[in-house]
């Protein structure tokens, strides 16, 4: 079955370019010109959503923070198409649960080597569902079959790149993991993410454990270990 992309942009034009594009390299492209039309379009079970930032009537950063509140949505990759350069922007589309940002104008090379690597992470999980993985430690427990994370039995809520790291470091407690091996193992080589981004994705997974935030270390000038715990 061919992968499920919703596009989502309020120009006409670019729409038809990256479908063109889109479709050439095999994938099923469904499209939409606004954030309303986009979200009715989510009944469509897309695998992944490109979703423009600045749209009349309602913004992409409006559209994901509303899929990102529903339990069938939030694990579906965003791919931001921004004519911003900013840090803030981005730092704000990773915040609510952003996985890739592309720069316009668009390059199609580009855009496509980003669907594809974003899809295959999302693969990846998707693959590892049946194997209950789960990971029991101190007050956590994470389980990457129901994409669950319960602190002292209650759930807390993570987009999809803090549970990846949150699971990722959790795993392998003691280690020490530089900046630059997480964004290769979490995003995937091919992925232009900035070493920031880490930061930014950890410091929301402190937010989340409150007291027990200090169970994810920073080792300065290095990157992050998750505490062992005896």
């Amino acid at each position: 079955m061919k992968p499920k992309i919703l596009l989502v942009d309020d120009e006409q034009d670019i729409i038809e370019f990256l479908q063109y594009n889109l479709a050439r390299e095999g994938f099923d492209v469904i499209s939409a010109n606004n954030g309303k039309q986009a979200l009715d379009r989510m009944s469509q079970k897309p695998d992944l959503v490109i979703l423009d930032v600045l749209m009349p009537q309602m913004t992409g950063y409006e559209v994901c923070e509303i899929m990102k509140s529903k339990d069938e949505y939030k694990n579906i990759p965003v791919i931001f198409l921004t004519a911003k350069s900013g840090e803030t922007d981005e730092i704000h589309g990773l915040n609510i649960g952003a996985a890739d940002f592309i720069q316009k104008p668009i390059s199609p090379q580009k855009l496509v080597a980003r669907v594809k690597s974003n899809l295959r992470n999302a693969g990846a999980e998707s693959s590892t569902e049946s194997s209950n993985k789960q990971i029991v430690i101190g007050p956590l427990a994470i389980n990457k079959e129901k994409y669950t994370v319960l602190l002292n039995s209650k759930e807390i809520i993570l987009p999809r790149k803090e549970f990846e790291i949150l699971y990722y470091l959790a795993g392998n407690p003691g280690k020490v993991f530089p900046r630059e091996k997480i964004l290769n193992d979490v995003w995937g080589s091919d992925v232009f993410v900035v070493e920031r981004t880490v930061d930014v994705h950890v410091r929301k997974i402190r937010e989340k454990l409150g007291e027990h935030a200090v169970l994810i270390e920073t080792i300065k000038g290095v990157g992050y270990r998750f505490k062992s715990i005896e």
